[in-house]
């Protein structure tokens, strides 16, 4: 079977409700984490935001791809965490900067528009987290 690419949300608000959902997937290991012999907390759920991009946008498992996507996340992870740090100390913001950052890395999305829905999304903070948390 083919992979699909899926399109990208069409609105700010599908992002937040399609970043919503992604870590969401992310979370659902958190509970295979003491089978793999390790504790898996929601402020390590970024790691993998770059899979769950591949996931999400239909676009399989590919080795090469997810480590495109990794290294361009996770290098601009890196340079932004200090500069942001109140968006880095929220685990559902941090998962939403490096899946947006993947979709950048894959060339998915501009840097101008991964600023502009993760500035909504960090707006929205709070609608975010109550998605994630299912209330």
């Amino acid at each position: 079977m083919k992979n699909r690419r899926r399109p990208t949300p069409a609105s700010r608000d599908a992002w937040l409700e399609e970043i919503a959902a992604a870590y969401k997937d992310a979370a659902e290991a958190i509970a295979f984490g003491p089978l793999a012999g390790q504790e898996i907390k929601p402020g390590d759920l970024f790691h993998m935001a770059p899979a769950v991009c591949l996931k999400f946008r239909g676009l399989g498992r590919s080795q090469k791809l997810l480590k495109r996507a990794t290294e361009g996340a996770l290098s601009s992870y890196v340079v932004n965490q200090e500069r942001h740090p109140d968006v880095f100390s929220s685990p559902q913001l941090a998962f939403a900067f490096v899946f947006l950052a993947s979709h950048f890395a894959l060339d998915l999305l501009e840097g101008q528009e991964v600023e502009a829905i993760m500035d909504y999304v960090a707006a929205h903070r709070a609608e975010l987290v109550k998605m994630t948390e299912g209330r």
